[in-house]
């Protein structure tokens, strides 16, 4: 049999490395200043692309799309090449897929802190970057099944399997989500409204942990973890029904995010059902990654990568235990909208993605660069200094998910809240957000001893270069099963087949979820009260979205007592029928704010969102001077939006639209003059205006500022609908 010499492209999974190494730093970084901004909200006072609600998005992105997309590419590189013994399919591609991924994610670093956002949740890049990231996702998918054709290993090692759903299911995922309709270069509107809008949200956004932070983790782990303990993998049966069973359950689980929402009950029940299944495939996969290890333990006391695979493992486990456990109905109540929430998504992210990513790191590095690692003294502190910090940051969390869960539901004997005023639970859980930003310091110093570490592995070995590798090339073999052929054996040597089949797995749940949502009429009840939003209206809407007010804010009531005692009448399905997009929120830092319309004055709004501590003392909601001085340059914009809005269906008329700047001066007139209600707010305004005038400035009418349109957006809310009882408590 003819041998044929081949090189292995080591020199690609040397950058994703460096990238994985630099965005890690990067993404970690913003996300220590988000915590520390729970204890200081002013700390960037006045610069509104460091702003807390337009820092998190980066952070997000960053951590998932930035250091875990750059892992799993450099992962794939180096497995996939030894697993079918063969080169990438095309060193264009696989460079392509570097620069073109490593562009994108500047691109979200520049726009992001701008305010150019979606703000649909993971999803949050405007559409011409959501282009280039489908572009580039293409490219990826090209070279490793391409690399698949040309291989020379006849079958397809899990790991591979995993990598082939991966690149499907997010392909599937972004495009579907990505549906939207530009206005201008770095402005869109959501093709789906509200209830459509969520429920497609949520589909991507479940799936986007599954198939982005999940099914590629667990390629890697069936890939490392047997390399790094130099043991098989525990079970090749229990590989294939962890693999089917996940890819066909996991797609199907994204309403469990919606539960108690205005969407409809057949698919939050649907959602549930399919979450709690989730559980059995979930534990088969950690349990044959653990299991791998058996006779090895001795080697995991003093190995560090071992270690760091363990608990990576040991956090996939915790985490989708604790998965199936929020889909359930009761728990879901408690826990949503709450900081367990944020406890449960850093389990996996700090343990499950982390320290896999830097077990892996530590496994390759020395390997790429034919040496040793430098210190493993080193590495065996930053496993232990990164699990202090995993659990000083999720513990102290999910002790204030549980404090706010309980002290937002408490009642008086008289049936009035305990806790009327949304600030006191925000006062008891500050103590816990310290602890957390104590967590957060010990995890990214443990970053910071992996750059130390592998600078100074990097700096004692020799250029990385291409491997020298020989293979047999892959005979032909007849296309039918054999007799002693098992029918997984042989789909294991038909990519494209395993390919196809992957894809109609995931493709079943998705369309039973999606397609009813968009073509029957009556999936969302119509109130004939509700009407779209003013053009100042929208505007304003465009400046929350901008200024990423859903991260700390929902606009969602659930039908329980304590919200509507505490919030005002729960939300219809109706009433979201013109929002492109939906602005459910998934975490309340601060109140909801569904029901804000008509609660307060323009002047408290106004005063407010200038400094938040003078109109609710102890509020850790940062200050928005910016909006004050704005001018909404957007004006000119108005009609192109009304225009959009009503060709994906909102009833604007075509009087309307041409008198949109008319009827933007008219209400923006209004909310002006009610502003010279406060005598402090005329004095001030007139001293201002005079100023300007004997200094030759131009001065901007407060009609003409951005934060009348956001006052204008605020007292709209809910006032569509009859509110059952105008006793509101006060928050």
């Amino acid at each position: 049999m003819e041998v044929q010499q081949f090189y292995y492209d080591n020199k690609i999974v040397k950058k994703f490395i460096y990238a994985t190494i630099l965005w890690g730093v990067v993404g970690m970084t913003v996300g220590l200043i988000l915590a520390f901004m729970f204890l200081f909200p002013n700390m960037t006072d006045g610069i509104s692309w460091l702003s807390f609600g337009r820092l998190r998005p980066l952070h997000t992105n960053a951590v998932i799309f930035a250091f875990v997309g750059n892992a799993i590419f450099a992962g794939v590189y180096y497995s996939t090449q030894r697993l079918l013994k063969a080169r990438m399919f095309s060193d264009f591609l696989s460079n392509f897929n570097f620069w073109g991924w490593q562009l994108i994610i500047v691109a979200a670093a520049i726009t992001l802190p701008l305010g150019f956002t979606t703000t649909k949740e993971y999803a949050e890049l405007e559409w011409p970057i959501d282009i280039a990231i489908a572009l580039v996702w293409v490219a990826f998918g090209v070279n490793l099944i391409g690399t698949m054709i040309k291989r020379r290993q006849r079958h397809l090692y899990v790991a591979i399997w995993f990598y082939i759903a991966t690149f499907v299911t997010v392909a599937v995922l972004h495009i579907i989500n990505s549906m939207e309709m530009p206005v201008s270069f770095l402005k869109s509107y959501s093709a789906y409204a509200g209830v459509q809008d969520a429920l497609v949200q949520w589909w991507y956004g479940h799936n986007a942990v599954a198939f982005f932070l999940t099914t590629p983790f667990l390629g890697l782990m069936y890939y490392f973890v047997p390399k790094a303990a130099n043991r098989p993998i525990y079970s090749y049966r229990l590989s294939i029904v962890h693999f089917w069973s996940l890819i066909f359950i996991y797609i199907w689980a994204g309403p469990h995010h919606l539960l108690y929402s205005a969407l409809p009950d057949w698919a939050q029940n649907l959602g549930v059902a399919f979450s709690v299944m989730l559980i059995a495939p979930s534990w088969g996969g950690m349990i044959n990654g653990l299991l791998t290890l058996r006779g090895a333990w001795d080697k995991v006391r003093v190995d560090p990568i071992l270690k760091f695979m363990v608990v990576a493992i040991t956090g996939y486990g915790m985490a989708t235990f604790e998965g199936p456990m929020l889909s359930l109905k009761n728990v879901n109540a408690i826990a949503h909208f709450t900081d367990w929430i944020i406890a449960h998504v850093h389990v996996g992210a700090l343990a499950w993605n982390g320290f896999l990513t830097f077990g892996m790191i530590y496994w390759l590095v020395p390997r790429l660069f034919k040496t040793k690692l430098w210190s493993v003294a080193l590495a065996n502190v930053h496993f232990w200094v990164g699990t202090l910090g995993i659990i000083m940051y999720t513990l102290p969390l999910y002790v204030a998910g549980f404090v706010q869960a309980s002290m937002w539901k408490q009642f008086n004997p008289d049936g009035t809240l305990v806790y009327g005023n949304f600030l006191e639970t925000v006062d008891q859980i500050i103590p816990m957000y310290a602890m957390r930003a104590i967590g957060g310091s010990l995890y990214i110093i443990g970053m910071f001893i992996l750059l130390y570490n592998i600078i100074l592995t990097v700096r004692s070995g020799s250029k990385v270069t291409d491997e020298l590798a020989e293979a047999p090339a892959l005979a032909k073999v007849t296309k039918h099963r054999t007799g002693r052929e098992g029918y997984h054996t042989w789909l294991e040597r038909k990519p494209v087949r395993f390919t196809i089949y992957s894809t109609i797995a995931i493709l079943i749940g998705g369309m039973v979820q999606i397609i009813p949502s968009l073509i029957v009429d009556d999936y969302i009840p119509q109130i004939s009260s509700v009407k779209p939003y003013t053009p100042l209206e929208l505007e304003g809407r465009d400046i929350y979205i901008r200024e990423g007010c859903v991260s700390c804010h929902s606009q969602m009531i659930r039908p329980f007592r304590s919200e509507v005692a505490r919030y005002g009448e729960y939300s219809k399905a109706g009433e979201y029928v013109y929002d492109h997009p939906f602005l459910w929120g998934s975490k309340r830092t601060g109140p909801d704010l569904h029901r804000i319309g008509g609660k307060y004055s323009d002047n408290w709004h106004f005063n407010h969102m200038y400094d938040p501590q003078s109109t609710s003392d102890g509020s850790i909601m940062p200050r928005y001077t910016w909006l004050f001085d704005n001018k909404m340059h957007d004006r000119s914009l108005i009609q192109k939006k009304m225009e959009v809005m009503a060709s994906l269906g909102v009833p604007y008329s075509e009087e309307e639209i041409a008198n949109a700047e008319e009827s933007m001066e008219e209400q923006a007139k209004q909310i002006e003059k009610n502003l010279y209600n406060d005598p402090d707010f005329a004095s001030n305004y007139e001293e201002n205006k005079k100023m300007a005038e004997e200094n030759g400035e131009e001065f901007v009418p407060m009609k003409d500022r951005e934060i009348v349109a956001l006052i204008a957006y605020l007292q709209r809310l809910g006032t569509d609908i009859k509110v059952k009882s105008d006793e509101i408590s006060k928050n």
